[in-house]
């Protein structure tokens, strides 16, 4: 098997550059979103766990890692854009998103614009369509969640994460959840949190596996199950053992081991559907026999 090494680049986006690395390989290409206080590095161990030749980009959003200035709006649709952009300057024909919390987010508001070559999207401890629950107040205690090295020292341990983080991990977490500046670090709490796209990701047509940590206090899987499973027809729910809200560092195993089976399945069906097309069975069936098979899974 080939080994691809990942190479760090900047993509152009509006008013800027936001930093990513990418690893040419064997596709769909992956393209990786972080959470709210994350980085590309989050991702960094889910990587290392998928096949070697797998293609992938993972990248900064703006205002935060080594786009922090990349200047607002820091919303959903912007950063939708900006996911947009990077895919279209890869200019790979097959992609998955794979988004994480806030990006999870992102995800669900690109795939309801049914862009071209979207073939699947993998929602790991995603945020609902829609905010539940969520008062001003909340918002207000949010927005200060990593002013500095004491409260994000609480997030992770009473919000987080279930378990104990490597002294390496939880360093990395504390320094990509302060180098935000001010607009950027509150504009989720304060802005993109609420803002309502259940009239939207019923238009997602590609196969959807939302991964849900077992722990997670902050997008549990009772949550998704009730607020983002019935709104999105192609999404089936899988939840993840012993982990909270950090799953991509918290179970990097975990979640590589069922992206990838998902990629395969997306494969495996492409294949089916070749050998069910009506050029080679002689037939027209107008649908696409595949689709369900993955959406039930």
């Amino acid at each position: 098997m080939t080994t691809y090494t990942p190479i760090g680049r900047y993509f152009n986006v509006k008013d800027g550059r936001i930093y990513g690395h990418v690893r040419e390989g064997d596709g769909p290409t992956l393209v990786f979103l972080h959470y709210w206080g994350g980085s590309h590095r989050t991702w960094r161990p889910v990587i290392e766990r998928l096949s070697p030749a797998q293609a992938f980009v993972s990248y900064d959003h703006r205002g935060w890692g080594e786009s922090t200035q990349v200047p607002g709006p820091y919303g959903i649709e912007q950063l939708a854009d900006d996911a947009e952009r990077v895919i279209g300057e890869l200019g790979h024909g097959e992609y998955v998103v794979v988004g994480h919390s806030m990006g999870g987010k992102v995800a669900q508001a690109l795939a309801s614009r049914r862009p071209a070559g979207l073939k699947g999207v993998v929602l790991v401890a995603p945020a609902p369509p829609a905010p539940i629950g969520v008062t001003q107040e909340f918002q207000e205690t949010l927005a200060h969640a990593y002013d500095n090295d004491e409260t994000i020292d609480q997030s992770i341990d009473l919000v987080l994460t279930n378990g104990e983080l490597s002294a390496e991990v939880r360093r990395q977490v504390h320094e990509d959840s302060s180098r935000a500046g001010e607009a950027a670090r509150t504009a989720w709490p304060r802005q993109a949190l609420v803002e309502d796209f259940t009239d939207r990701v019923g238009a997602i047509n590609v196969p959807v596996l939302v991964l849900a940590g077992s722990d997670d206090k902050v997008d549990p899987p009772q949550l998704l199950r009730e607020h983002l499973l019935p709104l999105i027809t192609t999404a089936t729910l899988t939840e993840l053992d012993g982990t909270g809200h950090l799953s991509p560092l918290e179970v990097p195993d975990q979640v590589a081991s069922h992206i990838s089976g998902f990629v395969a399945r997306l494969q495996h069906l492409v294949v089916l559907g070749q050998a069910a097309s009506p050029a080679r069975r002689g037939a027209s069936t107008g649908r696409q026999p595949a689709s369900k098979e993955v959406t039930n899974d």
